[in-house]
């Protein structure tokens, strides 16, 4: 008998192994099936999102005229929750130490090869006034799981120290934190450092796989990983990111997983993922993606976006420079809202460029432009590259965040903060090709926000920021 519950804690239960083979069997009988596929299609246009069992169905979908539906209708959700803002951010990584056996991964704690770097708390500053030289104004922490050397106080002073320097015009405004699992106290003490966003992704949602993948160390509980959301959110922490690792295993087995975790969060807390991350394994120092059997084509890939994009309107997708300029181009039309720019997976990376025989990097990256380079592209695309961190600093996080974001009302202040922290950019950072394009691109934007008084508020603080101030926000 099925034990699916989604208002479960227990990991099992929210993410059943015979609900999901049984969500497989039902897709693929219906993957021909025209009326059903009108039906679930007709259903997303209301923006409510669908459940995992329609949304299956339309990744299965292999009728090229309703394929193109969808891409279109994930186009316009996208567009109408998101407009054409595309957030920045950057990764950091503290430390490479770590005590798990993850065989996908170079940390694993058998590799003899890799170079083991922990970053002091000096060193941590380089790193930031780097990032901040650079113009980000977000990071993603992360760090290996390893009690000795990486205990949860290192990370807290890590941010402590991120969020106090502040050089020339540069303030990290925002740190997201990807570590390990965790308990509730430990959360609550993330909470209370100003994280934004904890995120961590559950690489795979197969139970059996995911133990032979994590053979040895903490992460190969299961059910600890899977239901780390759940305490992180007890603990207080209202934004929360999940992602699996796409290659490890089937991606219909995935993806189902995924969107079943997103209805266990709504369901139970109320709020789903602040963010969905649909990062794919890459090569690494001791790792050949090749022994994955599980890879994904750019085609599959695209849909799992555009599908995820639909059934999960609000939530915001993040693709890292682990994919290369064409997909992340494709994928940013399809439903991508939050994108890494300039990034170094390396510990120490940002000060000392990573050298061809540097084999301290997480994954390879494909993307290998400045962030100078990927502003510029956007700009060129048409989107506005949005270095924003105003709803976490305003409190406008978890059901606040998201009722504001279901409304669409959220755009009121979203549009115009991109514009005011790109131009920020131009002016403190940007190349001059860059700011003249970027410079253009605001005041055609400007017209497009909605509000007289929010227009005229935003055109006098482009001015104050031409004039040296810095930091305003909606």
């Amino acid at each position: 008998m099925c034990q699916y519950d989604r208002e479960s804690k227990k990991a099992e239960e929210f993410i059943n192994h015979e609900e999901i083979l049984e969500t497989l069997r039902y897709a693929e009988e219906n993957k021909h099936n025209e009326a059903l596929i009108a039906q679930i299609l007709e259903k997303a246009k209301k923006r409510k999102g669908l459940e995992h069992r329609e949304a299956m169905v339309l990744l299965d979908c292999d009728i090229e005229e309703k394929n193109q539906e969808i891409y279109a209708l994930a186009e316009q959700i996208k567009k109408d929750f998101y407009g054409n803002r595309i957030v920045m951010f950057a990764p950091l990584y503290l430390s490479n130490y770590c005590v798990n056996g993850c065989v996908y991964c170079p940390y694993h704690a058998k590799n003899k090869h890799i170079s083991r770097k922990k970053l002091t708390q000096e060193e941590i500053r380089k790193e930031v006034i780097a990032l901040q030289d650079m113009g980000h104004k977000r990071l993603a922490l992360e760090t290996g799981e390893d009690p000795v050397n990486n205990p949860i106080e290192y990370v807290l002073e890590s941010i402590k120290t991120i969020y106090s320097i502040k050089h020339k015009n540069g303030a990290i405004r925002r740190v997201n934190v990807n570590i390990a699992a965790t308990t509730v106290e430990n959360y609550r003490k993330l909470k209370e450092a100003g994280i934004g966003t904890y995120i961590l992704f559950q690489e795979t949602y197969h139970k059996e796989s995911y133990e032979k993948l994590h053979p040895t160390g903490p992460k190969h509980n299961y059910a600890y990983h899977t239901e780390a959301m759940d305490r992180a959110m007890e603990g207080g922490i209202d934004d929360v990111g999940i992602g699996v690792l796409f290659g490890l295993e089937l991606y219909r087995y995935e993806f189902a997983g995924l969107l079943m975790h997103a209805e266990h969060l709504e369901a139970v807390h109320g709020v789903g993922p602040h963010t969905i991350s649909v990062p794919r394994i890459r090569r690494a120092d001791d790792i050949d993606p090749e022994t994955f059997d599980n890879g994904i084509d750019d085609d599959t890939f695209a849909k799992i976006v555009a599908c995820i994009r639909i059934s999960v309107p609000y939530t915001g997708m993040i693709v890292s420079t682990r994919e290369s300029q064409a997909c992340r181009e494709r994928v940013l039309h399809l439903g991508v809202s939050q994108i890494s720019g300039g990034s170094r997976t390396s510990v120490g990376g940002y000060v000392e460029p990573e050298a061809e025989d540097d084999n301290s990097a997480q994954f390879d990256v494909s993307d290998n432009r400045s962030l100078d380079e990927v502003v510029n592209w956007l700009m060129h695309l048409g989107y506005i590259p949005s270095f924003c961190t105003a709803c976490y600093r305003e409190g406008r996080t978890g059901d606040r965040f998201m009722s504001l974001c279901k409304s669409g009302q959220i755009q009121n202040c979203c549009h115009p903060n991109a514009l005011m922290t790109l131009k920020e950019y131009l002016m403190d950072y940007a190349s001059e090709d860059t700011r003249k394009i970027g410079l253009k691109l605001i005041e055609k934007e400007i017209p497009n926000v909605p509000r007289e008084k929010t227009r005229e508020i935003l055109e006098y603080h482009l001015k104050e920021i031409e004039d040296g101030q810095r930091d305003f926000r909606f």
